[in-house]
């Protein structure tokens, strides 16, 4: 196990670093193109879910700093994203004659492939943001820390911080209160369904070989789910185009929404390839099995229930009773 971890890490780490050195890069969200930026998420997404996983980050990072005033990003530099801020994991910030982290950072994608990263941390005026040189003394991130054969490549690892300089970026809550933190979470939601997309390639594959009224069956029912997720991203990125500062106040509703939907058709998808194709392509076909297990695991980066009852609370406020009650 620990030889195939470190070669799928070694493996998408090398993927990573010659996507962003051949100039790959995505049209911001909100900017008058955010179908293009979501349809190429969910495309990297259908062919490598650990590479696509890394490139989403290194995106949003990107949109992160357009959004907040923050340093450009200089030619080859791979950037990532540590936001999570789970009860065992907790980042403090300093400030003493410039910005210091301390702490231990969970669930860092890309930890030895990136060059730099956005960290949240707790500072004494509350949570803020940084940038992070992953160059730098005192970072150490701790490999061991994942242990599921899903998504080994995007080594997602813990980081140890000790007395780490960092750069603000944005102010107190600015990273969690600005508008383009909704757009960023269908940015991922457009990577599960890429995922989805990619592990469905098995079944249509199968399809096409012939006629069989259970398979068809299946297939269509992946199918429909596969079109509603393609169309919901389409119609939130026309959406987010037309008010990327989210003056309607709908940006929460409208990422819980796709996101949940995303995560519902990846596990459709799972589901229903897995009864129509049975054991062989998940026992035999390696890259097929490979997809099935990084689906499997990054549609848990979805809160569950948790997501779906902040969706019912922001669909409860801003509805009259009666629309709740009826949904008309």
């Amino acid at each position: 196990m620990t030889d195939r971890w470190t070669a799928e890490v070694t493996r998408t780490a090398a993927a990573f670093a010659d996507l962003v050195d051949d100039g790959w890069s995505l049209p911001l969200p909100g900017g008058g193109d955010t179908a293009r930026r979501w349809s190429g998420l969910s495309a990297l997404g259908a062919q490598d879910l650990p590479l696509a996983r890394l490139a989403e980050g290194h995106a949003d990072a990107v949109a992160v700093l357009a959004e907040l005033d923050g340093p450009v990003p200089g030619p080859g530099e791979r950037l990532g994203v540590w936001a999570a801020e789970p009860p065992d994991g907790r980042v403090v910030a300093r400030s003493v004659g410039g910005w210091r982290l301390t702490g231990t950072k969970r669930w860092c994608s890309g930890a030895r492939a990136c060059t730099s990263a956005l960290v949240t941390a707790h500072a004494e005026d509350g949570r803020r943001l940084f940038l992070v040189d992953l160059s730098a003394p005192g970072v150490v991130p701790r490999p061991g820390s994942w242990r599921a054969a899903g998504m080994a490549g995007s080594d997602t690892v813990d980081v140890e911080l000790c007395d780490v300089p960092a750069t603000a970026v944005g102010g107190p809550r600015a990273y969690l209160d600005r508008p383009g933190f909704w757009h960023g979470g269908i940015g991922v939601a457009a990577v599960w369904a890429g995922g989805a997309h990619g592990v469905a390639a098995a079944l249509a594959e199968a399809v096409a070989a012939g006629p069989d009224p259970y398979r068809d069956a299946a297939w269509g029912a992946v199918d429909v789910a596969l079109h509603a997720v393609d169309a919901a991203l389409a119609v939130a990125a026309a959406e987010v185009d037309a008010d990327p500062l989210d003056a309607a106040g709908v940006a929460a509703t409208r990422a819980h929404r796709v996101r949940g939907l995303a995560v519902r058709t990846g596990l459709e998808v799972l589901a229903t390839t897995g009864r129509a194709l049975g054991a062989g392509p998940a026992a035999h076909d390696g890259a097929h099995a490979a997809r099935r297990a990084d689906l499997e695991v990054y549609l848990r980066q979805h809160h569950g229930d948790r997501d779906l009852a902040a969706l019912a609370d922001a669909v409860r406020a801003a509805a009259p009773a009666d629309v709740v009650r009826t949904g008309r």
